[in-house]
């Protein structure tokens, strides 16, 4: 049976790196890629996320499985410090986790935006957002089609994802979050499955 923790302050200071920072129409390419994710059983995914919000710089290597409408687990790869702590998260609330512990974390921006979540928020956003703007981009010598997409947050703040996704598979190359014009998150995806290609692999 999973034990509820009290907040140790060694816990506070992990809980502060985690969480410290605050579907339209568009052009045929978008919506077919788009259709992809909407009609996805889930994904794999890994990327080093970085807040760079204000005056705070922080940094992890996040694996992620998600699973849309269900139950996404996210386990932190890297720094060494905080290596094996997981977020899951269940519709609008989510928990550390930490071998047999478990803690309720709760909330702690205004818009419910944290490192924790970046990556099943872009997921929710290339399958939900509203499309505000798609072309053509190479990021770093790689084709991609870039897509930004609105989603209106909890508080009525401005939430916009922005994802490169590759041209030759469309899977994600580059993803950024911004609140009220403010970019707080960014991913760099170094791994990325769809769980049907997966099966496929398998059989």
């Amino acid at each position: 049976m999973r034990k509820r923790l009290c907040v140790p302050m060694i816990t506070l200071v992990l809980l502060a790196a985690l969480t410290a920072c605050g579907g339209g129409t568009g052009g045929t390419e978008a919506v077919d890629l788009r259709d992809r994710y909407h009609d996805m059983e889930g994904c794999a995914m890994e990327a080093v996320v970085s807040c760079t919000q204000e005056d705070l710089a922080w940094e992890a290597t996040l694996h992620c499985d998600y699973v849309p409408g269900e139950q996404s687990v996210i386990v932190v790869l890297a720094p060494e410090s905080i290596m094996g702590v997981r977020a899951v998260l269940e519709e609008a609330e989510w928990r550390l986790e930490y071998g047999e512990d478990s803690l309720n974390a709760g909330t702690l921006s205004q818009e419910e935006i944290s490192p924790a979540a970046c990556l099943p928020r872009l997921m929710s956003a290339l399958r939900d957002g509203w499309l505000l703007e798609e072309n053509e981009e190479d990021w770093d010598g790689v084709a991609c089609t870039r897509i930004s997409v609105d989603q209106s947050g909890a508080q009525n703040g401005k939430i916009v994802s922005t994802i490169w996704l590759r041209q030759d598979d469309g899977t994600p190359l580059r993803g950024e979050i911004a609140v009220e014009g403010e970019i707080i998150l960014t991913a760099e995806f170094t791994n990325f499955t769809f769980y049907d290609t997966m099966t496929d692999s398998a059989a």
